[in-house]
């Protein structure tokens, strides 16, 4: 029992560096301030979102074998450091295009390595049914970091005019739980070498397949909503940035109240259905957004898709592991490179929007992603 509780304690260091894991959703709002400030079309823009998830396509399987090499909790601890050094670029760095893609790229590659280590560090800390509960309280911790950082960079651009000064208070964050798991040690377990070969000829599967695709399609709707809500607010309400701002903490507020209440509706329901009531939210929440022109309809519309896109994630992982059992951690590996959809999506919205004048354009590229989930859903099992 003892053993037990001292587990426990040790997961408020992890739980610290699940927090620090969800800054990785900044990007949203900082590319429209940066936007705003270097006066940028949505195609350039874009690029920052994207440059943060390309790396998760390059960095993900040799995470896993990094981490086989010097161990979980030290593979955290360096994407923990990458992530504290990206976030002090912006403070000592020039404020240009370049050193931003340069930070968001360190970003994006700290969040890939931190992905691919920390649900298994947890799985030395906390075992049997309580696993699953654990790593799903892990991510509402993560989309509370998420919901804030909105809040925070519309708060230091009303009090200090510098939306950057909310890098300061994340870094702080950071650099605390790169203490605090430093100073804990976790007995840890060795698992077997995942090469990019194994990984890929996992694609052979089909049901792997469409799993890795529904994954791109989730991060790219996640990411997209994250850009775009504020657009819309502006293009077609006439707000201030700082006040659209609201729309993207509406979103992950959403996703935060869908991370939390996942376990307990999945305990309830098949996975099947609540795949399809997640999908059947993002369909109705995507097609209002096409043409909602009142601040309440855009809210409930951000509201829906965010609720919506909360938990499919986990139930594609889940479906893709359960297919290949024995072979979790190739499989693993290769759903976190599915988070390079955030990368493609971001650059065809940003190109759509550009042509069509609107971002009816970008909203119609997620909808197009919503669509393909809507057929995922019918390959999900019970």
């Amino acid at each position: 029992m003892e053993q037990n509780k001292f587990n426990y304690a040790k997961l408020i260091p992890v739980l610290l560096a699940f927090f620090a894991m969800g800054f990785v959703d900044l990007v949203g709002i900082a590319t429209n301030y940066v936007k705003l400030d270097l006066k940028l079309s949505d195609t350039v823009a874009n690029m920052l979102p994207s440059m943060v998830f390309f790396w998760f396509l390059i960095f993900s399987v040799p995470s896993g074998m990094l981490m086989n090499r010097i161990g979980r909790r030290n593979t955290v601890l360096v994407s923990l450091i990458v992530t504290t050094v990206s976030l002090l670029m912006p403070l000592v760095c020039p404020y240009n295009m370049v050193w931003m893609i340069i930070s968001f790229s360190l970003l994006g590659i700290g969040n890939a390595i931190m992905q691919t280590s920390i649900n298994p560090l947890v799985s030395n800390l906390v075992s049997g049914k309580h696993l699953a509960s654990t790593m799903t309280f892990g991510q509402f911790v993560k989309a509370i970091a998420s919901f804030i950082a909105p809040i925070l960079a519309g708060w230091a651009a009303v009090q200090f005019d510098d939306w950057k000064m909310l890098f300061p208070i994340f870094m702080a964050v950071s650099v605390i739980a790169v203490i605090a798991l430093g100073a804990t040690h976790i007995e840890e377990s060795r698992s077997e070498t995942t090469s990019f070969g194994q990984c890929f000829r996992l694609l052979g599967d089909k049901l792997v397949l469409l799993s890795f695709l529904g994954i791109m399609c989730h991060v790219g709707i996640d990411v997209g909503t994250n850009v775009t809500a504020p657009k819309v607010l502006m293009e077609r309400l006439g707000f201030t940035l700082a006040e659209a701002g609201f729309a993207t903490s509406v979103y992950f507020l959403f996703r935060t109240i869908g991370c939390f209440s996942g376990s307990f509706i999945l305990s309830k329901v098949s996975a099947k259905l609540f795949f399809v009531i997640s999908t059947l939210c993002m369909v109705l929440g995507m097609a209002g957004l096409l043409f909602a022109n009142s601040v309440e309809m855009i809210y409930i519309c951000v509201a829906l898709i965010g609720f919506g896109n909360s938990n499919i994630f986990p139930i594609i992982v889940s479906q893709a592991m359960l297919r290949l059992p024995e072979q979790k951690n190739a499989v693993s590996g290769l759903m976190i490179m599915g988070l390079f959809g955030g990368t493609i999506f971001p650059l065809v919205m940003g190109y759509a929007s550009d042509s069509m004048g609107s971002q009816i354009g970008a909203v119609a590229v997620m909808l197009v992603g919503v669509v393909y989930l809507v057929f995922f859903g019918t390959k999900v099992k019970k």
